[in-house]
């Protein structure tokens, strides 16, 4: 199975960091106590520019969950279009070949869902085979190739379609002043990302997945997720996700590695996911890497901020075009979400 291309599709209401937390202390007035701890939190978010779907003007109009839920699949239904056409034709290949089509978001629900949306929309395949997937956050990408891949290996003359989309944006609680829900509003954005993945019988060129790996780690759910209420969704950040990563990941890593008889040190190329400052760091640290090595998700963040399920689709996109690593050359896709849990797949260039 081989990624035979990657596209993204970002809104084009783009702001600087700066002006996204003067709109956000001008919204919330004196209900911020501490305004310094928002500046704080947002010029250590390592984020210099966000897509938002709307003009920061717009987002004090959305008063319930049903108004901001009806706008993430407008704009998810129209960013996923973008994603999924552009990098058909990348691929060099209609939409109408997708025998699979896998989708991936946590910041919007519907049924009938997404994906279905889409097939009616782009005029897919009536018989194409649909997966849509919910809860996974910034993980759902990785997860998306990996079932991607698993369709590309029953059926060897299809191509599969992941599209990842994420609209962080209308999910911020407007009501909710915790540390946690101030550090997620200077650190997650919009956007969407899609990945096509192809059989071994097909002509597409691409890196070859070699192997995929799900890792759970049991009894952590509430290390990152959400709390789902009738005012909608409450984020749930842990302080403790840097310590699982230092404590976890390696071991993880290299069994996978070790499984393929490979090391850490066989890996030329990294391709991790925006999780923001303090998950990087701990990333490299659990697995002795300097950040040079993790360039491509350091600028990925630095211009897009964290797209959640879309981030690592973002960042291999970044790496096929602009850092393609040369031909033989061992990669490791790394996503962390919500479960906790960790996918991890091996390519080779």
């Amino acid at each position: 199975m081989r990624i035979a291309a990657v596209a993204s599709a970002l809104p084009e209401n783009r702001y600087h960091q700066s002006l996204i937390t003067a709109a956000l202390k001008r919204h919330w007035q004196d209900r911020l106590e501490k305004p310094a701890l928002l500046d704080r939190f947002h010029s250590r978010a390592g984020v210099h520019y966000r897509h938002l779907a709307f003009p920061l003007e717009r987002y004090p109009g959305f008063e319930t969950w049903g108004q901001t839920n009806s706008a993430w699949l407008e704009v998810a239904e129209a960013l996923g279009a973008r994603a999924i056409d552009a990098a058909c034709r990348r691929a060099g290949l209609a939409p109408s070949e997708l025998g699979a089509l896998v989708v991936t978001s946590i910041t919007g629900v519907a049924s009938p869902s997404l994906d279905a949306r889409l097939i009616n929309g782009m005029k897919l395949r009536s018989d194409i085979k649909r997966t849509p997937i919910f809860g996974l956050g910034c993980v759902g990408g990785a997860v998306g190739v990996t079932r991607a891949a698993d369709h590309a290996r029953a059926y060897p003359r299809q191509a599969a379609a992941v599209l990842a989309v994420e609209v962080c944006s209308l999910t911020l609680r407007h009501d909710d002043l915790s540390t946690a829900n101030l550090i997620a509003s200077g650190l997650f954005a919009d956007g969407a990302a899609a990945a096509i993945v192809t059989g071994s019988e097909r002509r597409e060129e691409g890196p070859k997945i070699l192997a995929t790996r799900s890792v759970f780690y049991p009894d952590s759910e509430d290390i990152m997720g959400w709390k789902i209420s009738e005012r909608g969704f409450e984020i749930v950040l842990s302080a403790a996700l840097p310590e699982l990563i230092r404590t976890r990941l390696a071991h993880d890593v290299d069994s996978f590695l070790a499984s393929r008889g490979r090391t850490r040190q066989e890996i030329g190329s990294w391709i991790v996911h925006t999780g923001g400052p303090r998950v990087l760091e701990a990333i490299q640290d659990a697995l002795g890497l300097s950040s040079r090595k993790l360039e491509a998700s350091w600028d990925c963040l630095r211009r897009c901020g964290n797209l959640s399920s879309a981030s690592i689709l973002l960042v291999l996109e970044h790496v096929m075009l602009a850092r393609r690593p040369a031909p033989g050359t061992l990669g490791l896709l790394l996503a962390l979400g919500p479960g906790f849990c960790s996918e991890l797949l091996l390519v080779r260039w």
